[in-house]
């Protein structure tokens, strides 16, 4: 896992540097150096360099690099949006160092003809933005686009100016790169999105910052998560395996009209390696749910209409003896689906999977969770969680990482919350990003595959956060399979229970 940090935590671990021995100086000449190499990679033979330079630290970086570019020999083209009176420390040691090497600055036109093979630096702001680029800075953002749009490649010094460092969220304007040099951490808005497209291709760089000042991070952080941590979650399958050691899972799901929820679900739920899979719904929802598989076992819930209070024994008898319990794809829910819903967590040992409508029947009562006796792991999209909060979807939208933590510490569950990069936020606080799957995965039904495909991984044992970590994965893995073949427009929720096998294929190897 790489962590990802906040702009509070990369300024404090920049102080304990200090306290360290690593001088700022040596961080800047590295970062510079490093921000060289990446622009050089881009560049053509006799392609130029334009940098646009803040008057921080970020810009400190940039003349280093400017520096090392015109030693190589490269054409420069530097620009300084302040005045060289106004620099301090580490950055204005290296203007000093710029122009004594017969560099000078100048003011960039737009119209200056830029195209294929040049690159433009952008090292105006770092992670210290904290409101939308103004006046002669704004105006720079707009030069770089405009560059861009001319065949120009676009380096970020630490990450694209005019991107919030904790939440990823562009302010207007923002730099597009085609690369970002990430300088001793990822940040924070780098791991998710939007922020994460608008960095391009990142380089995390080394620039020397000691081990011994990571200990101001806290234990519980945020992290981009890797493959190989994640695959590592998963148990390896014995030989002498039967299907009563991988768990049976019980779902509620479906409704008329929905049946094809649960009956995703369900599928999902067996190609993920549950033993057993047993589907309770209404009467007339159980045929047309088991035709589509016939590994999938049916309980009858007989009363009519949404879920209520009436199916609690039935559901509670079908849980008997089940290792996990997935409730929500495509119920129908009423008046009483929440009382259900709290009188079975309050009753039921088994870790809990609760989806879709059974996340809207809690509607803005999600207290209900508190007095749950197993483990509950949520997958809502934005649209439910922020019912979940009250709030709007674009509140949730504006901080995700934020709004995952805060829900998952107060009501002690793990939630996963879907969308492009989804947030996985554990019940201490720590937060995991998943940075799988794509566009083509926003259609009908790809959230009743997370869930039965999370069912399936705790009735086999796994904890609600590996379970929740593993199916992210797993499920944004099998959707980036599916799209390679069918591309973004033609792909289906049902591809991707046809690709989950080869995930675990490759995980086997």
């Amino acid at each position: 896992m790489r962590r990802a940090l906040t702009a509070q935590e990369m300024r404090r671990v920049d102080a304990a540097s200090a306290d360290h021995g690593m001088p700022g100086s040596v961080l800047m000449e590295n970062a510079g150096a490093a921000l060289t190499r990446t622009a050089l990679t881009l560049a053509g033979p006799q392609g130029r360099f334009i940098i646009l330079c803040g008057t921080g630290n970020n810009g400190g970086d940039g003349l280093v690099a400017a520096r090392h570019l015109a030693a190589a020999g490269r054409t420069v083209f530097v620009e300084l949006l302040g005045e060289l009176t106004s620099l301090q420390g580490d950055p204005a040691r290296n203007a000093r160092a710029l122009t004594a090497s017969g560099q000078t600055f100048a003011s960039i036109p737009e119209d200056l003809p830029v195209g294929h093979g040049d690159v433009v630096i952008d090292a105006l702001f770092g992670t210290g933005l904290t409101r939308p680029p103004e006046g002669r800075f704004a105006d720079a953002i707009g030069r770089i686009s405009v560059w861009r749009a001319s065949g120009a490649k676009v380096v970020s010094a630490d990450l694209p100016s005019g991107l919030s460092t904790d939440t990823g969220v562009p302010f207007a304007p923002c730099v597009t790169a085609d690369a970002t040099t990430a300088f001793g951490f990822l940040k924070l808005g780098q791991a998710i999105e939007p922020g994460a497209s608008r960095c391009g291709c990142i380089e995390l760089i080394d620039i020397g910052i000691p081990r011994a000042a990571q200990s101001v991070l806290p234990s519980q952080g945020t992290f981009l998560l890797e493959e190989t941590d994640v695959k590592g979650r998963l148990p390896q399958r014995k030989a002498e395996s039967h299907k009563g050691t991988f768990g049976h899972v019980l779902l509620v799901a479906g409704s008329w009209g929905k049946t094809g929820a649960a009956a995703l679900a369900a599928k999902a739920a067996l190609r993920s390696g549950a033993g057993l899979v047993t589907i309770a719904t209404r009467p007339e929802c159980l045929e047309p749910v088991m035709s589509h598989a016939p590994e999938v076992m049916g309980v009858e819930l007989v009363n009519d209409g949404p879920l209520g209070l009436s199916d609690f024994n039935s559901i509670l008898e079908a849980a008997d003896g089940k290792q996990a319990l997935v409730i929500g794809p495509g119920i129908a829910r009423g008046d009483e689906t929440a009382r259900l819903l709290a009188s079975l967590l309050e009753e039921l040992t088994i870790p809990c999977v609760l989806d879709a409508d059974a996340i809207n029947a809690l509607g803005s009562n999600a207290a209900l969770l508190d007095k749950a006796k197993g483990e509950i792991l949520l997958t809502p999209h934005p649209g439910e969680m922020a019912r979940l909060i009250g709030k709007t979807t674009a509140d949730v939208n504006a901080d995700r990482v934020g709004v995952a933590r805060a829900f998952a510490t107060q009501h002690s569950v793990v939630l996963l919350l879907k969308g492009a990069r989804t947030i996985i936020s554990r019940h201490d606080g720590a937060v995991f990003i998943n940075p799988t799957g794509n566009a083509g995965m926003a259609t009908g039904g790809s959230g009743d595959v997370l869930a039965g495909l999370t069912g399936a991984l705790l009735a086999q044992g796994l904890s609600t956060e590996d379970a929740a970590v593993v199916g992210a994965w797993a499920h944004g893995a099998a959707g980036d399979l599916a799209a390679a073949k069918r591309g973004l427009m033609g792909l289906i929720a049902s591809d991707l229970i046809d690709h989950l096998g080869d995930v675990w294929t490759r995980w086997s190897r």
